[in-house]
C-alpha cells in the first residue's frame, strides 16, 4: 500500500483497530431532517468524541471549522432524493480534485445492488476507486437498500458487501442484521456498520453495535441513532466506549445514564 493511502487508512482506522465514524449527510437527499437542521450545532458537541465525519463537501465548508476537524470521509454520490422516483438513480456529484482540495481522508459512495440501477451505481464505485488509487485517497462503499428495508439480511448485505470489496472499495458501510458474521466473514476489507433494526432503547442501540463488534465489524458510521438521541453527547459516549474500550451494552448504558444526568443538570 502506498503511503498516501496507507496514511489516511491509519487517520480512519484507529491503533486499536476499531473506529466511530460520524455520518451527517444525510440532508443530500433527506433535506433538513431532524436535529440535524443546523449541522454545526449538532456536529460541533460530538465532534471531539468522533474518529471522522462522513460529510457533504457544503456542509463541510459552512458548518465545519477547518482549524479544528477531524478526518474527513466526503460524500461524493448524489443526485437524487426522497421526493424523487428512486433514490437508487445516483450518479457522482463530486470530483476527486475537489476532494484533494479539501484535504479529506477518503470519499464515499453509495450502491444499490439488486436495484434497477445496479451497474450504475456499481460502476460509479469502480470509477471512484480508479481515482482514489490514482491518487491515494481510500474509497468508502455505502451498501444502501433505498426504501426497501426488508433487504438487510445476511444473505443480500454480504452480496453487496463482497462486491463493494471485490471493486475495490478499502472500507465498506452496511447494516448491522442478524448472523452478522456471515457479512463480515465474506467480504475481506474492513466493515463498519450504518445502523441496524429501529430499536427503542439505547441499550438496545448498544446490544447491536457490540454483537456487531463481536462478529467483525471493525466499527460504526453511525449518525441518527447518535444525534437524534435527547442526549447526543452521553450516546456517542457511551458508543465510544463499546468500540474503543471494549464495553458491554449494560456498561455502556451506564455511562450513558451517568452522562445523561450531568448534561441534564446543566
Amino acid at each position: 500500500m502506498e503511503w498516501g493511502m496507507a496514511n489516511r487508512m491509519a487517520q480512519l482506522i484507529q491503533s486499536d483497530g476499531h473506529a466511530l465514524f460520524l455520518p451527517v449527510d444525510h440532508g443530500y437527499f433527506q433535506g433538513p431532517t431532524r436535529k440535524l437542521e443546523e449541522p454545526r450545532k449538532t456536529i460541533e458537541p460530538l465532534l471531539p468524541y468522533a474518529d471522522a465525519l462522513f460529510i457533504t463537501r457544503g456542509v463541510l465548508r459552512s458548518s465545519v471549522d477547518p482549524d479544528n476537524s477531524k478526518p474527513i470521509i466526503l460524500r461524493v454520490s448524489g443526485g437524487t432524493s426522497v421526493v424523487g422516483k428512486d433514490l437508487a438513480n445516483e450518479g457522482i456529484t463530486t470530483s476527486m480534485e475537489e476532494a484533494i482540495r479539501l484535504n479529506v481522508a477518503a470519499v464515499g459512495i453509495s450502491v444499490f445492488v439488486g436495484s434497477d440501477y445496479e451497474k450504475e451505481s456499481l460502476l460509479n464505485l469502480s470509477k471512484l476507486v480508479n481515482e482514489g488509487e490514482r491518487y491515494g485517497i481510500p474509497v468508502m462503499a455505502v451498501t444502501a437498500v433505498g426504501k426497501e428495508l426488508e433487504k438487510r439480511d445476511a444473505r443480500y448485505l454480504g452480496l453487496a458487501c463482497r462486491i463493494a470489496a471485490e471493486l475495490g472499495a478499502r472500507v465498506v458501510k452496511t447494516y448491522w442484521c442478524e448472523e452478522f458474521d456471515r457479512v463480515t466473514r465474506g467480504c475481506p476489507v474492513p466493515v463498519v456498520m450504518a445502523g441496524g433494526p429501529r430499536v427503542e432503547t439505547t441499550l438496545e442501540v448498544f446490544e447491536f453495535v457490540y454483537d456487531g463488534i463481536q462478529k467483525g465489524a471493525i466499527g460504526v458510521n453511525l449518525g441518527r441513532n447518535i444525534w437524534q438521541n435527547e442526549f447526543p453527547v452521553a450516546m456517542i459516549k457511551g458508543m465510544q466506549a463499546v468500540i474503543h474500550k471494549k464495553a458491554n451494552p449494560e456498561q455502556a448504558q451506564e455511562i450513558y445514564d451517568t452522562e445523561k444526568g450531568k448534561q441534564a443538570k446543566k
